[in-house]
Formats: C-alpha cells, structure tokens, sequence
C-alpha cells in the first residue's frame, strides 16, 4: 500500500464511504424519499469519527461492509477507547435499524 492509500483521510474516507454504502443499501427505499436521511448519515459520521482510532489500530486489515469493522471493534472491547466504547452501541442500534427497515429515532 503507498503511503497515501496508508495515511488517515484515505482510510477515513474509505471507512466513512463503506458505511454508508451499506447504510443505504440495508434501509429499504422510502415512498417518500430515496436517500438515507441526513440525521442518521451525520450520526454514522460521528460514530466514525470517534472511533478511527480504535479503528487503526485494532482492525487495521478489516475491509469496511457487511458489519465487519463494527463486529471487529466488538469483539475487542476491552481495549477500545472510552470515548468508542461509548458509542458502539449507538452504531449497533443504527445497524440494526437499518437492516430491519425502521429508521432510527
């Protein structure tokens, strides 16, 4: 990998476009709107943002899609950060949402 593809903003910005792909693709189209809406794309974004760290250094290998990263960062939750750990749960629910249909509150 050169160090560009290797630097923080281009995995972020992979993460981040992995997550929302999936996101979008698990939330059934709307009859009333086709995009997945704002509030639950900025909270992904957030969620992402708290966690890239954690990311680094414990999935560095983990391709983003299909819930890999989230279960990657699960599985290793002792040695998340506190600030990750916090919000992990958050980013499970909104998973969890999406893939029943139901948009998050």
């Amino acid at each position: 990998m050169s160090s560009l593809t290797n630097s923080w903003p281009f995995r972020a910005a992979r993460l981040l476009t992995a997550i929302i792909i999936v996101t979008a693709a698990l939330v059934p189209p709307l009859a009333h709107a086709q995009t997945v809406p704002l509030q639950f794309r900025s909270e992904g974004l957030a969620i992402v943002q708290v966690c890239h760290a954690d990311y680094d250094r414990l999935c560095p290998g983990v391709v983003p899609g299909g819930g890999r990263v989230l279960a990657c960062l699960q599985s290793q939750a002792n040695q998340l950060s506190a600030n990750c750990a916090q919000v992990l749960p958050r980013a499970q629910s909104l998973r969890d949402s999406a893939a029943a249909g139901v948009l998050p509150r």
